[in-house]
């Protein structure tokens, strides 16, 4: 089955950045949408961003500018690089990755953004 596993998150301060990791196994990776999610406690889960695998990217207005996905097909492993952090950026980050209909989801990461 498929397995991802976050990696990256932690406690920074408004401004900084963190690079967040997700390494995918029993998936055909380069064929997968890969993207990163968010849930802050009380608010639904959001799209941060995703990107095909031919590329293509897509970003939540409120990231726009800040972050950055990125995948490496031979590692299996998608990036989010997050610049200009923000506390409202604060919440748990989960990977995702979908193919032909079918959606998996990894444990998720703690990103916490004090001011």
């Amino acid at each position: 089955q498929v397995q991802l596993v976050e990696s990256g998150g932690g406690l920074v301060q408004a401004g900084g950045s963190l690079r967040l990791s997700c390494a995918a196994s029993g998936i055909i990776f380069s064929l997968a949408t890969m993207g990163w999610y968010r849930q802050a406690p009380g608010k639904q889960r959001e799209l941060v961003a995703d990107m095909s695998s031919g590329g293509w990217t897509n970003y939540a207005d409120s990231v726009k500018g800040r972050f950055t996905i990125s995948r490496d097909n031979a590692k299996n492993t998608v990036y989010l690089q997050m610049n200009s952090l923000k506390p409202e950026d604060t919440a748990v980050y989960y990977c995702n990755a979908y193919k032909r209909g079918n959606r998996s989801w990894g444990q998720g990461t703690q990103v916490t953004v004090s001011s």
